[in-house]
């Protein structure tokens, strides 16, 4: 068995969604001073790689705590999108007799190559189209390479709408998926897991999201 990381480090500055809070990391305690080093953390909770929960973008919507722990580990399908291109779309074609429910579906766009660039922000993005069909077959947790599920920047987010209407999972801001893509068209069966922080009444919260490889 393997587990390889899917996520990217949190840093002082780091890239976060336009408008977002900045990112800042600073000793709060330490061994020279206080006997133990504790660390300061000031961010978002849409930091890094992460989960929104359907609350993010519905006050109506269920909160983080209150989503079933089962959207946030299973059984996972590599979507191979890595043709679709800067700021291209990603239709239901490519997830048609691909996807069941129960599977957490990871979009590989290649996309994490731009981490830290201004080119992220013109990444690939889901259509409408797409949502609607993984809803329709069952998937709630949906999971992308990229900084966002629909364009960046956007007034309107109609992809997260209708993700987390139906009480569904986005993960944003993976790396690694290329190498789960080659796993899995080498037969491995792969789980994913992305457990957030234990925030109550939150919208999302930072994740480190791993996924374990048999065989």
């Amino acid at each position: 068995m393997r587990i390889i990381d899917l996520s990217v480090p949190i840093r002082s500055g780091m890239p976060v969604y336009p408008g977002d809070p900045e990112v800042t990391l600073r000793p709060a305690l330490t061994v020279a001073v206080d006997g133990v080093n504790v660390l300061h953390l000031d961010m978002g909770s849409q930091t890094g790689t992460h989960v929104d929960a359907p609350r993010h973008i519905d006050d109506s919507l269920p909160t983080l705590d209150e989503l079933p722990l089962e959207r946030f580990v299973g059984p996972a399908v590599v979507i191979d999108a890595r043709a679709v291109g800067a700021g291209g779309a990603i239709g239901r074609e490519f997830f048609e007799g691909r996807v069941a429910a129960g599977q957490i579906v990871l979009i590989v766009t290649g996309w994490s190559r731009h981490w830290g660039t201004r080119e992220y922000l013109n990444h690939p993005h889901l259509t409408v189209a797409a949502a609607e069909y993984l809803i329709a077959v069952g998937v709630r947790t949906i999971g992308v390479d990229a900084l966002s599920v629909d364009p960046t920047p956007t007034e309107e987010i109609p992809v997260h709408r209708i993700l987390c209407g139906a009480h569904g999972v986005i993960a944003e801001n993976l790396t690694g998926l290329s190498e789960l893509l080659a796993l899995q068209e080498a037969g491995r069966p792969i789980e994913v897991s992305l457990f957030p922080l234990n925030l109550p009444g939150a919208d999302g919260a930072p994740v480190r999201a791993v996924a374990r490889v048999e065989g």
